[in-house]
């Protein structure tokens, strides 16, 4: 079976420095790269990489940065569903900071993109549908309609957040929050370890939905049997987390797309986003599942 991708495509500009600025102050940064990203093209990346069928959908513009886009995702193994646009194509700013980093999205082609409902016919043999929020409400819907209608699995990684995701939820099979997308969901600000995994079980037994939430260098939460179960990450050496949750939301998808068991799949997706962490560049440390193998 495969996957299918719809979602936001970024030319992401990565600047390197030490502090953010506060409004009304100049920094000198220390260095800039420019990377291939957007949630939708990440995720993508990180499926397919596991030689897992997979399908991206989504738009760029006709200038030079989307080109560049189009150039780099036609060497990965990906069937690519993606037109291009006079809008120019999404940018993300990243800030590396040296422990983290702030990101500034601009949509760009992403905001206008619809859904050619034609090109669904691809969606027969797919079994899983995942996507975020980088592109317009409405198509996510509407993609999120049409994956339910034939009978695919759905995921939604809500980042950035929006609270209308929640007017969603009967159509989202599996969600995917950080702790603090997970706040903004319940609509509640949570102050400590206890306190979350409490809201996570509350939460868990109010929807059919099911709950995910990653927790960075802590790992990955979900509930079974009404307890907290948690995945540890990996301890590594940290070069750059941009594409941490993006790697572990692909993989997540590619793992159920094979047939493994939710725990399963939680489990190869917490220790792929864990090594994605060693390198610069969101797509550039995304492993192998034969990679990923050997550290379970």
């Amino acid at each position: 079976m495969s996957v299918i991708v719809l979602g936001s495509l970024n030319m992401d500009i990565v600047m390197e420095t030490n502090q953010l600025p506060v409004i009304g102050e100049t920094l000198l940064g220390d260095h800039v790269d420019y990377f291939i990203g957007g949630k939708g093209a990440n995720q993508a990346v990180a499926a397919a990489r596991t030689n897992i069928a997979t399908t991206l959908i989504g738009q760029v513009g006709t200038d030079a940065f989307g080109e560049k886009i189009l150039t780099a995702l036609k060497r990965e193994n990906l069937h690519l569903q993606v037109t291009q646009t006079a809008t120019p194509t999404g940018i993300a700013a990243i800030f590396k900071l040296p422990n983290d980093n702030a990101i500034v999205v601009l949509p760009g082609a992403n905001a206008d993109f619809a859904i050619d409902v034609k090109a669904t016919n691809a969606w027969n043999d797919a079994s899983i549908f995942l996507t975020q929020l980088e592109i317009s409400l409405a198509t996510v819907q509407e993609g999120l309609q049409l994956a339910k209608a034939k009978g695919l699995t759905t995921i939604v990684n809500p980042a950035p957040f929006h609270s209308a995701i929640v007017e969603m939820l009967p159509l989202i099979d599996i969600i995917t929050p950080n702790e603090t997308e997970f706040a903004q969901l319940i609509g509640k600000e949570l102050t400590s370890d206890k306190e979350l995994e409490a809201a996570m079980l509350v939460w868990s037994a109010q929807h059919a939905t099911r709950l995910i939430v990653t927790r960075g260098s802590q790992g990955t939460s979900f509930v079974a049997d009404n307890t907290i179960q948690t995945v540890p990450a990996l301890s590594v050496a940290v070069v750059d987390t941009t594409g941490a949750g993006d790697t572990f939301n692909g993989l997540l998808a590619a793992e159920l797309a094979t047939g493994s068991n939710f725990a399963q799949a939680v489990h190869l997706a917490t220790i792929g986003a864990s090594l994605s962490v060693q390198k610069l560049g969101a797509q550039s440390g995304m492993p192998s599942r034969e990679s990923i193998l050997q550290h379970m």
